[in-house]
């Protein structure tokens, strides 16, 4: 049986470092907003090329603290509207929500599965303050014109960095594209903890200060509260094991993008839509997506066969009950992603045997 992905693979392949870099936690007697912590932050800030990394809760905790500390500089207020694509996990849309803003649902291009940003400029309106691209499966959603569009019209531009860790856009690195990102380190992740775990990273002062605070109960100075805040904190047995993970990124990063041009080159099958090679070059593909209007037939015939597969995401946010006001909206390109997409085994744990009879099997699909 191939899993779709085994994180008891992905933890041995540093696991001596791992256990030592726990223990060293353990030992100290420091669990929260220590060494660790800080280690961590200068370290992922320098990797990604920003001044600033917060750590936090988790990456649904990155994106509202950011749009919360942007409504408390006066930046934002609530009912402005954040234009985000609407072919997104979740938790972009619930970052928004949460905060009393609106969230802008823009259609992905098919072909990237980013955002188009082609449609951006159509959707602003005078309640526009921000943008928030998210470099869904791992594929940089940046592009020059969304720069200039936020620049043009004064809009935030921020990033949701949940599944793009070490992806790079003209030698910079998602993350530090906008004015502000949000990270994820969930397990699965490129960077992941092991537990919940996130990060926001800015070159803004003022905006990461604010952060820090709201995500420690509203607190700058101990027992001091000058804002409404949470409790949001990255503790330190997470960051020790995300300093180990770290070192080996980009290698990790590395032996994905080797798999998944052999996917793309190897697979000829009629009924599979495959990324092109241009999609590889721009992704660190979190997510290897295939498109097929029989995927179920295609996800129980590969069950069949011993490999192990997900669907990111069976239904849209438009789609879901939560949002349920929004079911009459018609949104035909993320629909057709929803309704098609299977994503394939895709890691750096994953042998060559594994890859070819995967690649076979895909070819023959009937």
């Amino acid at each position: 049986m191939i899993k779709y992905l085994e994180l008891s693979k992905v933890t041995a392949m540093h696991a001596d470092e791992i256990r030592q870099a726990v223990r060293r936690v353990v030992d100290s007697g420091w669990y929260l907003q220590g060494n660790e912590n800080k280690a961590f932050e200068e370290e992922y800030a320098r990797y990604t090329g920003t001044r600033h990394c917060v750590g936090c809760g988790n990456g649904l905790d990155s994106l509202t603290l950011i749009l919360r500390a942007y409504m408390e500089m006066g930046a934002m207020s609530r009912g402005d509207e954040v234009i985000v694509p609407a072919n997104t996990y979740i938790a972009s849309i619930l970052a928004i929500t949460e905060n009393g803003l609106k969230p802008v649902l823009v259609e992905p291009r098919p072909d990237t599965f980013q955002i188009d940003d082609s449609l951006i400029e159509q959707a602003v309106t005078p309640r526009t303050r921000a943008v928030m691209i998210v470099h869904l499966y791992g594929r940089c959603a940046y592009t020059e014109k969304i720069g200039r569009i936020c620049k043009a019209h004064g809009l935030k531009l921020i990033e949701d960095n949940a599944q793009a860790h070490g992806c790079t856009f003209g030698g910079r690195r998602t993350g530090s594209l906008g004015d502000a990102a949000g990270h994820s380190f969930y397990p699965g992740k490129n960077l992941g903890a092991l537990g919940d775990a996130g990060a926001v990273t800015t070159d803004d002062d003022e905006l990461a200060d604010t952060v820090r605070a709201l995500g420690n109960y509203g607190s700058s100075r101990k027992y001091v509260f000058d804002m409404k805040g949470r409790n949001s904190r990255l503790d330190e047995i997470q960051a020790a094991v995300l300093r180990v993970k770290l070192k080996y990124l980009d290698e990790d990063n590395a032996v994905r993008r080797r798999i998944a041009m052999r996917y793309i080159r190897q697979v000829s099958n009629p009924w599979l839509v495959l990324p092109g090679e241009e999609y590889c070059r721009n992704s660190v593909h979190h997510i290897f997506p295939v498109m097929c209007s029989r995927r179920d037939d295609l996800q129980r015939y590969l069950a069949d066969n011993g490999v192990g597969t997900m669907i990111h995401y069976p239904i849209p946010p438009h789609k879901q009950k939560c949002y349920a006001g929004w079911n009459g909206m018609s949104l035909p390109v993320t629909e057709r992603i929803h309704r098609e997409e299977l994503s394939i085994p895709l890691n750096q744990t994953l042998t060559e045997e594994e890859t070819g009879n995967i690649v076979g099997l895909l070819n023959n699909f009937k």
